[in-house]
């Protein structure tokens, strides 16, 4: 009776920890959704669609936590999605982790939405490391702004990632050089439900989950593939 007894309290005491773990998830890839589809709903404030369509895949970090731009103390999780083959559909959310780097001008303790878009397939396979830094092993530039990149399309198609930030109501290209960006392996296997790769993630080999409709909406709506 007591071993029963024991092993019901243990399930219950776990139960409220899975529950947290899933709701955290959900709110972020949520989150990625509103975050992306204001800026985009931003009119001259807001990324080049002429790019967007171009990109490979599309990381948003909201709420990218920082302390003190001087010493640089910053740390954000986020999602990242990929164009499956033949550039129809995206792939399911990778949670990533950033941490360190430059976010511009910027200055003092807060929060900032971090948006980057990869445009070529290089960048792409730099996304499938188990960590990389931006600027080092591949060329990062603070994206350009508006409704269409015009001749700004040259010099920031050379870049493999562009970058952009949002903080107090302030949307403008960033530069991230020296952050580092990782899978989060731990926060993928619980919303999969088993260890998987980056790589499986982004090249589609899992299925997204329910949360992630409003993200690919605001996707589909902004990006569709241009080729």
């Amino acid at each position: 009776m007591k071993l029963v007894l024991a092993s019901a309290v243990t399930a219950m005491l776990t139960l409220p920890v899975f529950a947290a773990d899933v709701d955290e998830h959900t709110k972020r890839i949520r989150a990625a959704g509103v975050v992306l589809g204001e800026i985009m709903d931003a009119g001259d404030k807001s990324i080049p669609t002429d790019l967007l369509q171009k990109a490979q895949c599309v990381g948003v970090v909201p709420n990218l936590k920082r302390a003190g731009f001087i010493v640089g103390a910053k740390y954000g999780k986020g999602v990242l999605t990929c164009r499956v083959a033949g550039g129809n559909g995206w792939s399911a959310p990778s949670t990533i982790r950033i941490e360190g780097g430059s976010v511009g001008l910027q200055i003092g303790a807060g929060e900032t939405d971090l948006v980057f878009i990869v445009m070529n397939k290089s960048g792409v396979e730099k996304l499938m490391k188990d960590k990389f830094t931006l600027g080092g092993d591949a060329s990062v530039m603070a994206g350009p702004v508006g409704r269409s990149a015009n001749a700004e399309t040259d010099a920031a198609m050379r870049a493999e990632i562009l970058a952009y930030s949002r903080s107090h109501g302030v949307f403008a290209g960033v530069s991230l050089e020296g952050a580092t960006l990782r899978p989060d392996t731990d926060d993928n296997a619980k919303i999969y439900g088993a260890k998987v790769t980056q790589r499986e993630i982004l090249e589609g080999g899992v299925k997204a989950p329910a949360d992630s409709s409003e993200l690919y909406s605001i996707l589909n709506r902004w990006a569709p593939y241009k080729g």
